[in-house]
């Protein structure tokens, strides 16, 4: 394995082989015939990734005949005019003669699957793939090309650091590639980085960590030092720490993908953040479906809370031609908990986020520890810099209470989801699509509309715990689901939820099919309503929204508007009083048009 670090290597690594020497570096495999490695220098037998010339990587990415290089003439001078045991000129020269590279780094335009993208590829044969001014220089205007044209930005990194022999005239690099990464950031450029061994540095410490997805290959090294580097300042062994697996299950990397399936993977992103097909309201699925009547508060409980309910994942699958799911919250950790990526409905990207309820691979019932509560707050703001909607999916008896909870801050990362979906510029639709608990569920839910399934509930606190608050009496929560009002129907009476979404018969996991399917129709429908709604009113008519919910004057209007028609049934009993007693004329007519107008009819209209 090579040793990158801030030095350039003095040596080639093990991958630069003499012909003839094609055996895999980790399981010594013969690799004269394997195809993989032919094409994409990564063993079939155990999979390891050998380093790869950049056009090598280039040419399994793109489509044919598709790349197009530019800027390929910058070239590197020695304004330090340094030696060591080599002049830096010598460095330079021998590396291009052996590479055939001008520079560590090739940058152009290509496609892939059809998709225009602008690409800038590392080759770590070339000084290591160490960051110097052309290097900085290169990367810079390929941001700036993508801005400019407003297409997507791809790099592949492979680097032992920065290029010493430059001074800091190397290091300033780091500030330049990372701002030229945020003025595309902020220009609603999309933007993926590929970490590949290794990747340590002043690279992955500038534009390679600004990436809004970021892939790394399998066993990759990555690291701001090098093992080398850091066990001779502090003495300690790195190893762990610095694979691309740790740094995904610490939530820094979005997903590990092998470079065999890194063209399918990226072609499946690029489309996806692309599709921009107009939302069009569907045939109503829902017709022929009759309302489903919970017999009361307490059976909504149960069902919403059936083991075999529709998840968040099962939902994205079935309704998501295309789902890319994405970790981490790049602080701390990925908490699987909330699950959220791109994916794609009728023609139209989306970031999909939720809860998972489950008790598999530690989701603990979809209870979400702040790591999660962050992701989800990263994916929104991905979303409002691609520019595409966010749906989320609510599901969780409430933020988990545990170990770790409070130390790592759940109360900031609960406030922050809230303010973050008020605030953000593009459509969102939140669904409550089984127990909607507590603060933990509306952090998810501050959309511009928010749908509810028939079966799903949607309280302060759980009808337990009320219970034992209220009565010292957990077994009194069927009586306090009651009173609570968490059923569909009352929390749309109560404008909470704005439209109540139909299930199957017996709730949807009678029919898990069927409930996407009706799922999916009344979410298009919402959607299509507020999906050209400029980004300034979209943020004013939810802050609106829910300025107004809970308002005095609201429960005014509702007292009054019950009391009118109280009122109303009164007067229409006294006249039918006076009608039959003084026997006004025909009274078959007006008893479909005056006082016998049901109560319920009068006060809809009223309101």
């Amino acid at each position: 394995m090579p040793d990158p670090n801030h030095a350039t290597p003095d040596t080639e690594t093990a991958d630069q082989q003499a012909p003839g020497e094609t055996r895999c570096d980790k399981c010594d495999a013969v690799l004269d015939s394997d195809e993989r490695f032919l094409r994409y220098r990564v063993c079939s037998s155990c999979g390891h990734h050998h380093t790869i010339p950049a056009m090598d990587f280039i040419n399994a990415l793109v489509d044919p005949d598709t790349f197009d290089e530019f800027n390929r003439k910058l070239v590197s001078v020695d304004p330090l005019v340094f030696s060591d045991r080599l002049p830096y000129r010598k460095r330079v020269a021998e590396a291009r003669e052996q590479t055939g590279l001008t520079e560590a780094i090739v940058t152009g335009s290509a496609e892939i699957r059809g998709h225009e993208v602008i690409l800038a590829v590392m080759d770590f044969r070339f000084l290591g793939g160490s960051m110097g001014s052309v290097v900085g220089e290169k990367v810079a205007l390929a941001f700036e090309r993508a801005r400019q044209k407003k297409v997507p930005i791809i790099t592949v990194a492979a680097s032992g650091g920065a290029r010493m022999q430059e001074g800091m005239l190397s290091l300033v690099q780091m500030a330049k590639t990372a701002a030229a990464a945020k003025r595309a950031h902020d220009s609603h450029v999309p933007y993926i980085s590929v970490l590949t061994h290794p990747t340590t540095g002043g690279m992955y410490a500038s534009f390679a960590n600004q990436g809004d997805i970021i892939l790394a290959e399998p066993e990759a090294l990555i690291g701001f030092a090098g093992p080398r580097v850091v066990k001779q300042v502090s003495g300690r062994d790195t190893i762990d720490s610095h694979s691309a697996e740790f740094l995904h299950d610490h939530g820094f990397v979005d997903g590990i993908v092998s470079r065999h399936r890194l063209r399918d993977t990226l072609a499946t992103i690029l489309r996806v953040v692309s599709a921009r097909s107009e939302v069009s309201k569907p045939e109503r699925a829902t017709d022929g479906v009759n309302p489903v009547v919970v017999a009361s508060a307490w059976d909504a409980v149960q069902i919403a809370r059936h083991p075999d309910r529709p998840t968040t994942l099962d939902y994205i699958r079935r309704i998501s031609s295309q789902f890319i799911e994405l970790h981490g919250d790049r602080l701390y950790g990925d908490d699987p908990a909330i699950v959220g990526g791109l994916g794609e409905i009728a023609g139209r990207g989306v970031v999909f986020i939720g809860h998972q309820r489950s008790n598999e691979d530690g989701r603990r019932g979809g209870q979400a520890l702040p790591e999660g509560y962050r992701k989800a707050i990263r994916l929104m703001e991905l979303a409002a810099r691609l520019e595409i909607p966010v749906v989320t999916f609510v599901d969780t008896p409430g933020a988990y209470l545990g170990d770790g909870a409070e130390e790592r801050g759940i109360a900031i990362a609960l406030s922050e989801s809230l303010a973050t979906m008020s605030v953000i510029e593009v459509p969102t639709v939140a669904i409550v699509i089984g127990e909607g608990g507590s603060g933990g569920a509306l952090a998810m839910g501050v959309a511009d509309r928010v749908l509810m399934q028939d079966h799903a509930i949607y309280s302060v606190i759980a009808p337990e715990g009320a219970a034992a608050i209220l009565y010292r009496d957990a077994s009194r929560a069927p009586e306090v689901a009651q009173s609570l009002k968490i059923t569909a129907a009352d929390c749309q009476r109560l404008g909470v939820v704005d439209v109540v979404v139909p299930e199957p018969e017996g709730g949807a996991h009678q029919n898990p099919e069927f409930a996407a399917a009706l799922l999916r129709d009344m979410l298009l429908r919402e959607l299509s309503s507020i999906i050209d709604k400029s980004p300034e009113k979209l943020v004013r008519d939810r802050y609106r929204k829910f300025r107004r919910m809970g308002q005095h004057n609201t429960q005014f209007r509702e007292v009054v508007s019950r009391e009118a028609g109280e009122f109303g049934d009164f007067v229409g009993r006294g006249f039918g009083r006076l009608r039959d007693r003084f026997s006004f004329g025909d009274s078959s007519d007006e008893d479909e048009s005056t006082g016998d107008q049901p109560a319920d009819s009068r006060r809809q209209s009223s309101d």
